[in-house]
């Protein structure tokens, strides 16, 4: 099966290091999804320019804003109705250390049915609530897996095999928001996608813009989690058989 890579960029009011981004994936010559979710006239004035500019780019604008995981989902659909096989997930903020993407492309071209994530190395420029919060995240999804195959849920640079995510998505509904990326990989190591991880470096721009919501995404992280609990529940003889076979 020939290996077709694009990269999904969900955009929400993201002006800072967008352009640049763009800039530096020209060097691989791949298409670019550029989901607009909703964003404010300014950043929709850029991404058109930016649209305009490149002739990879192609520009699809929710009218509303979604949530990053509904921008995502329609990035992952766009890029499977233009026939491509793996989409790269980049997030719009400059967090992400496009110097990897060799190390991420070369894993997945490796392993093809995978899975691809970073495993974030973080410097002084996370704050620690964001840092030690992330282990609750960490904690949650080793009870809702019963394994520590997944290092990190919550990096959102990887590699998505469409057709598993195509698979997963036409039979399950996933979060909108920031609950997304957590839920995806949960559900596809539950749909036997193996899950492989790069460690990366992440960066948090003094300039950055947080769209993460203290309040509703927590809560629906927590809602996310309890879902995921009791389908961990109901599979749980096929995942403890699953660690049984590969402790053998």
């Amino acid at each position: 099966m020939s290996q077709d890579y694009c990269f999904v960029i969900p955009n929400y009011n993201h002006t800072q290091a967008v352009a640049n981004t763009i800039d530096a994936l020209q060097y691989y010559a791949f298409p670019i999804i550029l989901v607009d979710d909703g964003s404010d006239a300014a950043t929709q004035t850029l991404l058109e320019q930016l649209a305009e500019q490149y002739v990879n780019v192609t520009l699809f604008r929710r009218p509303v804003n979604g949530g990053k995981g509904a921008a995502v989902k329609t990035g992952l659909n766009i890029a499977h109705e233009m026939g491509m096989s793996h989409a790269v997930q980049i997030d719009a903020d400059g967090q992400h250390n496009l110097a990897d993407i060799d190390v991420l492309l070369n894993e997945s071209k490796s392993h093809p049915n995978a899975m691809i994530s970073g495993q974030p190395v973080y410097d002084d420029s996370i704050s620690k609530g964001r840092y030690y919060g992330r282990y609750i995240t960490h904690f949650w999804v080793y009870i809702e897996t019963l394994s520590l195959a997944i290092k990190d849920s919550m990096c959102g640079f990887r590699v998505y095999p469409l057709s598993a995510c195509m698979t997963l998505m036409g039979k399950q509904p996933l979060g909108n928001r920031m609950d997304f990326d957590i839920e995806i990989m949960v559900r596809l190591y539950w749909q036997n996608v193996p899950i492989r991880f790069i460690s990366t470096k992440v960066l948090y721009p003094p300039d950055g813009v947080s769209h993460f919501n203290v309040c509703k995404d927590n809560w629906l992280i927590s809602k996310m989690h309890t879902r995921l609990f009791f389908g961990m529940l109901i599979r749980s003889p096929v995942l403890l058989a699953a660690k049984l076979r590969s402790s053998q």
